[in-house]
């Protein structure tokens, strides 16, 4: 498996080590999402800590309202938070 391979798989690997928490094992509950942030993307993401923070990014990310943010839908913050990542090694 390539080296980028192994990256994606890691990002599968984190998800479900949230997602089996609460509820269904393949989605994301606003609290496991809130464990995600806090724990993995502290330095990326500012005020994790937050819960307005937590609840303008769970609303943005369950894009069809059902409370639960599945697979699909994380990969918009993944998306998000590797633009941000990009941009910031051009900045230094």
């Amino acid at each position: 498996m390539s080296t980028f391979e192994n990256y994606l798989e890691g990002i599968i690997n984190i998800f479900h080590q949230y997602s089996v928490r609460v509820g269904h094992p393949d989605t994301l509950s606003k609290s496991e999402l809130k464990k995600l942030l806090v724990t993995e993307l502290a330095n990326t993401i500012k005020n994790t800590k937050d819960q307005a923070t937590i609840d303008k990014i769970f609303q943005d990310l369950d894009e069809n309202g059902d409370g639960q943010v599945t697979f699909k839908e994380f990969l918009f913050l993944v998306a998000s938070v590797l633009e941000i990542s990009h941009d910031n090694i051009h900045k230094n």
